[in-house]
């Protein structure tokens, strides 16, 4: 298999950077300054073992590739708001020996929230989900670290929207043989939702800087209880934080300069000044189910408003208090769904 990794960020430069490293054939796809980083001077990954440097063929997008071969593998690493772009350019891509990518290939969504695999399954007829824990960060073009130990990360993986077969344990396979946990499961949904949940705290990370203090965690605490209730009300399930804490426990942030990890990837999109941020399918997608199943989402809401306006504006992230935050959500009120014309 060579795995095409559409976005060579802190997720998809890690694991692309691993396969490489262990053996794979591996292409990266990447925009702007972080691409021409990585065609001059290579893909710099930090991991608990030190820092490599891995001169891989990187594109920025298909038509750089000609014809894909049968054996590709894509990885979709973008954040979701940058999805369709990204599924609409590779889907309709020619494969060797007849067909399209859409129609042939294998794409894994390895992203935060649930949004991008119903957009992929509109355009390919192979989806995989992933739900990733994977404590990395890229913050500099042409680097990326994740230095977790003793594996580098946690890649639950499965067919959407739900089983397994061959292609999910042959992906599996060669992510395991590069350092990865990667259990195949048919309920990979189950997995992702409860990834969510804790994806809730990316906003008030982004606004406000990472979570030390009882304030911050409070609010967090509001944020996830919204959205336990609303996943409730819509019958989904999810897995629980005892059993995601059993499956990470060989997955430990461990730099060996002894440093802090910094904010999570909405903290990121600011650091780098992208103009965008994926609160609409973290936050937004409570919001979302909240109103399709009567549950009032304020918090939620609230911080989903503020990390869109902090990624608009080109706020600096972290440059807000949690004082600051914490009175803005409280002044949010439900907006009573009336009709102003009866």
């Amino acid at each position: 298999m060579r795995y095409i990794i559409i976005g060579a960020g802190a997720i998809g430069g890690t694991v692309g950077g691993r396969l490489a490293e262990f053996g794979h054939e591996v292409v990266l796809v990447a925009r702007g300054a972080h691409h021409d980083a990585l065609r001059d001077e290579g893909l710099r990954l930090t991991t608990t073992e030190g820092t490599r440097t891995h001169r891989l063929p990187v594109v920025t997008g298909p038509a750089e590739l000609g014809e894909l071969r049968a054996d590709d593998v894509l990885f979709l690493a973008v954040k979701t708001q940058d999805s369709t772009a990204a599924l609409d350019a590779w889907s309709g891509r020619p494969v060797a020996g007849g067909g399209t990518a859409g129609q042939r290939l294998p794409l894994v969504c390895a992203q935060n929230g649930v949004e991008s695999e119903r957009m992929a399954l509109r355009r390919f007829r192979r989806v995989y989900a992933m739900c990733v824990y994977l404590p990395a960060s890229h913050v500099e073009p042409g680097a990326v670290a994740a230095p977790n130990g003793p594996y580098t990360g946690m890649l639950h993986l499965g067919r959407y929207p739900h089983g397994t077969d061959g292609t999910a344990a042959q992906i599996a396979a060669d992510l395991e043989s590069a350092k990865f946990l990667a259990p195949v499961v048919p309920d990979v949904l189950r997995w992702k939702y409860g990834k969510l949940l804790s994806n809730l705290a990316n906003a008030i990370e982004a606004a406000t800087g990472t979570i030390k203090d009882d304030a911050g965690r409070a609010l967090f605490a509001r944020a996830r209880a919204e959205g336990e209730a609303v996943l409730a009300a819509a019958g989904i399930e999810v897995a629980g934080d005892a059993e995601q804490q059993e499956a990470r426990a060989e997955v430990r942030f461990d730099p060996f300069d002894g440093s802090e990890r910094g904010g999570g990837s909405s903290w990121q999109s600011l650091t780098r000044g992208t103009g965008t941020i994926e609160s609409d399918y973290l936050n937004g997608e409570i919001a979302l189910l909240g109103r399709l199943h009567g549950v009032a989402t304020p918090v939620n809401d609230a911080l989903q408003e503020v990390a869109n306006a902090f990624a608009r504006e080109r706020r600096p992230a972290g440059s807000m208090t949690v004082a600051e935050l914490t009175e803005l959500v409280e002044r949010a009120e439900p907006v009573a769904d009336t009709d102003p014309g009866a």
